[in-house]
């Protein structure tokens, strides 16, 4: 790859290790929080998992950020990319489990504006209505999942070390589950802007073919895999520990309730069975991993009336409202200087 072109996506890379230090964490930050995983095991699976995801299964969702703004030039790709990666660090050095999806989205509005292109509204609106259904989804399945779990220790009635066991087995099993979720549904925000301006031609390895946009998102889930052994411990804990007490099946179901989220919104095959018995297609949207966690999480406290540290989640809500705002306006600024200064095509 010509070294140009690793200059560029240093951006899309440095997005990567910050989704990994803040949204790739909350898949196991439940499980570390309650002390029932390790954190280098944690990392490790997490890592390996999202990796798997983002090859395997990442390019549904990134088709409906691509039209959302269809960045044409690398040097605009560079920029969207550095805008949003910037933000969400910011946001991670102040402790907030914000989303990189909401990031990524602020930032293609901002090279919109800047480019004088219209922005689909009903692509933006189907974005919007995720982020407010992700939550809610994440809270309900939530309960249900905790409801179920519950009956089947009364009913199976196993010992405290058995239980231990399960439950720490489960946590990883979920964990890892929702890892690969991550990485097929996020991987979008960390390359997704990249797809149609990198000149990359396909491989084949092992009589397998990579397309040029498998390549990116495997170079991307690899910067996610760094983020997360490097700079995600803050952020678990925030998830993990300070909204509510967790004791360890509650943070199965969190785990749980989460990962079923993102593969929902990830799933091409899923969609397309809602379609065949002719129900309407889920959206492929990238959603927020902090969104489903923390909806998840406040589920349980609404359902075991557990008391909930308000405080801690009325700042997340303001990360969660200031994101897009703050990556639109770098992204803007952002796009100026690049253009102007250095001379780089931005559109």
């Amino acid at each position: 790859m010509d070294i140009a072109i690793w200059i560029f996506l240093s951006s899309g890379l440095f997005l990567g290790w910050s989704l990994g230090a803040n949204d790739a964490a909350n898949v196991f930050g439940t499980a570390v929080g309650s002390k029932m995983v390790k954190f280098s095991t944690a990392a490790l699976i997490c890592s390996v998992m999202v990796i798997l995801g983002a090859v395997i299964s990442g390019a549904g969702a990134s088709h409906t950020l691509g039209a959302l703004g269809k960045v044409s030039a690398i040097g605009g790709a560079f920029t969207v990319a550095l805008s949003a990666a910037t933000t969400v660090y910011l946001m991670t050095k102040a402790g907030l489990p914000v989303s990189t999806g909401q990031s990524i989205v602020g930032a293609i509005i901002g090279w919109n504006l800047f480019s004088g292109m219209p922005t689909d509204s009903a692509v933006l609106t189907k974005i919007l209505s995720t982020w407010v259904m992700c939550p809610i989804l994440a809270a309900i399945t939530a309960v249900l999942l905790y409801m179920g779990i519950n009956k089947a220790i009364k009913l199976i009635r196993p010992g405290m070390f058995q239980l231990d066991n399960w439950t720490r087995i489960g946590l990883i099993l979920a964990g890892a589950f929702g890892s690969y979720s991550l990485g097929a549904n996020n991987i979008a925000n960390v390359m997704g802007v990249f797809v149609t301006s990198t000149p990359l031609d396909p491989i084949e390895l092992f009589n397998i073919e990579f397309s040029a946009a498998m390549q990116l998102f495997f170079i991307g889930a690899v910067a996610i895999s760094v983020g997360v052994f490097t700079y995600s411990k803050k952020v678990m804990m925030t998830v993990g520990d300070n909204l509510i007490s967790m004791t360890p099946v509650t943070a199965w179901v969190v785990v749980m309730a989460h990962s079923i989220v993102l593969f929902i919104f990830s799933s091409q095959s899923l969609s397309n069975a809602f379609v065949d018995i002719g129900l309407p297609a889920i959206p492929l949207v990238p959603v927020s991993s902090s969104q489903a966690v923390i909806g998840a999480v406040i589920g349980i406290a609404l359902l075991k009336r557990l008391p909930v540290q308000w405080k801690v989640l009325g700042r997340v809500l303001m990360g969660w409202v200031i994101t897009p705002i703050m990556s639109a306006i770098a992204c803007f600024i952002g796009l100026f200087v690049v253009q102007n200064l250095f001379n780089q095509v931005v559109m």
